[in-house]
C-alpha cells in the first residue's frame, strides 16, 4: 500500500511538474497596437520605401524553457499596407503588385521553431501570399516577458526575414527591387 501512495505522489509530482513546464498561449496585442509588420524594398537601386500593415492578428504559443515547442499564426489584410503615399499604396494594392482584390488575405503557420542561441531562434513556416505558399524562415530575438501593469503576462519578439517576391508571383518594379524585407516586431497577452 505505502509503495502505492508512494508511486501515486511521484507520478502526481511528475503530472504537475509537465504541466507547469506547458507552453502558455498568447494573444498578439493589436488592440493595444504593440505588434508591428514593418516591411523595406528598394525603389529602383536609389532609396527604399518603407511601409507597414496596419490590420492583421494572431497568436502564439511559447515556453522559455522549450522554445522548440512554441508556434505561431498569423494573418494580414493585405489591403491594410501603408507606405505614407496614398497613390503608391494605391499601385502596390493593384494587380501589378499584390492584387488586394483578389488576395486579400496573407497568412504565416510556423512549422518549425530552431534555437539557435540564448535569445535567438530560427521559425520556420509556411507563409501564403499572393495566392502562393511556401516554405519561409524568420530570424527570431526573443525579447523577454513577465507581468504587465493590468495583472496580465506578456512576452515580446522580434523577426525578421527577406522574401524574393518573384517565388510567390509578384514581380517587383526593377531589377534591384526583387527582395522584400521584413520586420516584424510582435507582444503578446497570455491568454487565460
Amino acid at each position: 500500500m505505502l509503495k502505492k501512495t508512494l508511486a501515486a505522489l511521484a507520478l502526481g509530482s511528475a503530472l504537475l511538474s509537465a504541466g507547469s513546464a506547458m507552453a502558455a498561449d498568447y494573444k498578439i496585442d493589436k488592440e493595444g497596437q504593440h505588434a508591428f509588420i514593418d516591411w523595406k524594398i528598394s525603389h529602383l537601386g536609389y532609396s527604399f520605401i518603407h511601409g507597414t500593415f496596419k490590420d492583421w492578428d494572431g497568436t502564439f504559443s511559447w515556453d522559455k524553457s522549450k522554445p522548440e515547442a512554441s508556434k505561431i499564426a498569423v494573418e494580414v489584410k493585405t489591403a491594410s499596407l501603408w507606405s505614407n503615399h496614398a497613390e503608391r499604396d494605391k499601385h502596390i494594392a493593384s494587380k501589378d503588385f499584390l492584387d488586394v482584390g483578389k488576395f486579400a488575405d496573407a497568412k504565416f503557420v510556423s512549422t518549425a521553431v530552431k534555437s539557435t542561441g540564448e535569445k535567438t531562434a530560427d521559425v520556420t513556416g509556411d507563409l501564403t501570399l499572393h495566392g502562393v505558399t511556401k516554405p519561409v524562415t524568420f530570424k527570431a530575438t526573443f525579447n523577454g516577458e513577465g507581468s504587465d501593469p493590468w495583472g496580465g503576462q506578456r512576452a515580446g519578439f522580434n523577426a525578421t526575414t527577406t522574401l524574393n517576391l518573384n517565388d510567390f508571383g509578384i514581380k517587383g518594379p526593377g531589377p534591384s527591387s526583387q527582395t522584400l524585407d521584413l520586420d516584424i516586431s510582435l507582444e503578446g497577452v497570455q491568454q487565460k
